[in-house]
């Protein structure tokens, strides 16, 4: 892909991407992340490095390059480098792109092993010119692309032979799936509807939890924990769930079948029973013979 065309390309799908959103077709993302950027600290930047080190099983990511399909805020693309990875991010939303350009300005400045771009898992053409990566790494982003299962199989080829591939996938509840996609639709097609779909979320996800919580004595324990999974933001992650448009869902059956047909082996697993994401690291199956 030349320079140019490669630029022509990046405006077309900044475009693209404000036009979606400016019509209710897809999730501001990048402008909730912007906000999430505003109490990012030390401390969740290290359980986001923690969290890394837990499911890859690994101490550091020294001499390995790092993917982020998806960086949103870019909280783990900087995770990643602080690893001390050679991190490629890149994400389809205009104002991801902006937050984690943000990131790598605070953190590592001019800093040629990470690099940051705007495009799309979508764009086969795209991707081909990226090369392949010991960590492809795309948490929570391929169920929004509007083609799922095209996004899956597009990131398979930018796994190197040695490498893993992390993602995270909505868990398919059937029924209550459904429920879900009418409530996220309507979210963007209809702002004046966002207070109200916003409190049936926050009720939905924390109001057992918070009540627990007043029970035992320890009000909003669980709120103030929240970031030490992953170092996120419990108001932010509901927005972006309520919000997340476009929206599709599979069960961990049909991920690790899916990915057991391209030459990959399941190294770890993490099933949610609820609307949460389920978690998957996979290996090509070669590296295990080593």
């Amino acid at each position: 892909m030349g320079q140019l065309d490669f630029k022509y390309r990046m405006l077309r799908d900044m475009r693209i991407a404000n036009e979606e959103v400016a019509k209710g077709e897809r999730f501001g993302f990048g402008a909730n992340w912007a906000r999430f950027l505003k109490s990012l600290n030390d401390d969740r930047i290290c359980m986001a490095q923690n969290s890394l080190k837990q499911l890859l099983e690994i101490d550091d990511l020294s001499g390995k390059t790092f993917l982020d399909v998806g960086s949103g805020s870019g909280l783990f693309s900087l995770a990643a480098r602080r690893l001390s990875a050679t991190v490629h991010s890149f994400d389809y939303d205009t104002q991801s792109v902006a937050c984690t350009a943000e990131l790598k300005r605070r953190y590592f400045p001019d800093d040629s092993r990470w690099i940051v771009e705007q495009g799309s898992v979508l764009d086969s053409e795209y991707l081909q010119h990226l090369g392949q990566y010991d960590v492809v790494y795309s948490w929570g982003v391929l169920h929004h692309t509007g083609a799922m299962w095209q996004a899956l199989g597009n990131v398979a080829p930018l796994v190197s032979r040695s490498g893993r591939l992390f993602i995270a996938i909505y868990n398919d509840q059937g029924h209550k799936s459904r429920r879900w996609a009418w409530v996220k639709r309507n979210y963007n097609e209809r702002p004046w509807s966002r207070p109200f779909l916003l409190t049936l979320g926050l009720m939905r996800a924390w109001g057992i939890s918070i009540l627990l919580d007043f029970k035992h004595l320890r009000p909003f324990a669980s709120w103030r924990q929240y970031h030490r999974e992953r170092g996120m933001s419990p108001w932010w992650d509901v927005v972006d769930w309520i919000g997340g448009w476009p929206f599709e869902v599979a069960t961990p059956d049909a991920i690790f079948k899916f990915y057991r047909d391209r030459g990959f082996v399941l190294r770890n697993l993490i099933t949610r029973q609820g609307y949460g994401c389920n978690e998957f690291v996979f290996l090509r199956k070669w590296s295990l013979q080593k």
